[in-house]
């Protein structure tokens, strides 16, 4: 019986799954993106998102807390150096998860997991691009008032 065993193991045995976990949050940590199955990005995201946590407060302590699971030194030097300055603020929810669709060999549902603050598309603060207005085809006031002064010289003469 499975009672209150809420967390997916993944059809592996448990050091299988924690190196998996490992190096695929160091991967995410180092390039911001990754592609992987969803079952795996689910996992991912309760991996990470905890470290990420306890990388806003830099102590040595929190800093061999998130090696112990990383065992990565590059990669525990980048989520304290970076990625906890950008997600200061934010309250939790750093790991985005996008579908991509069905793999073509074998059918296997795919998704994107990266981390929030690094995405330019989406722009947490809402600093988008300056939209420029948009012109008519007959190019709008300034070629129609000068087709009005034509007329009225012409009218004149």
């Amino acid at each position: 019986m499975r009672h209150g065993k809420k967390f997916n193991h993944l059809g592996r045995k448990t050091a299988h799954r924690k190196a998996m976990l490992s190096n695929m949050a160091c991967s995410l940590i180092e390039h911001k993106r990754i592609n992987t199955t969803e079952a795996k990005a689910k996992a991912l995201r309760k991996f990470v998102e905890p470290l990420i946590t306890k990388s806003k407060e830099d102590t040595t302590h929190n800093r061999r807390v998130v090696f112990s699971y990383l065992r990565s030194k590059e990669a525990v030097t980048e989520l304290f150096k970076e990625i906890s300055v950008k997600v200061a603020e934010r309250p939790g929810g750093y790991v985005r998860i996008i579908k991509l669709g069905n793999r073509q060999g074998d059918n296997a549902p795919m998704a994107m997991v990266e981390l929030v603050d690094y995405n330019e598309l989406y722009d947490p603060k809402g600093n988008k691009a300056k939209k420029t207005t948009r012109r008519s085809r007959r190019g709008g006031a300034k070629k129609v008032e000068a087709a009005v002064e034509t007329q009225t010289s012409q009218e004149e003469e």
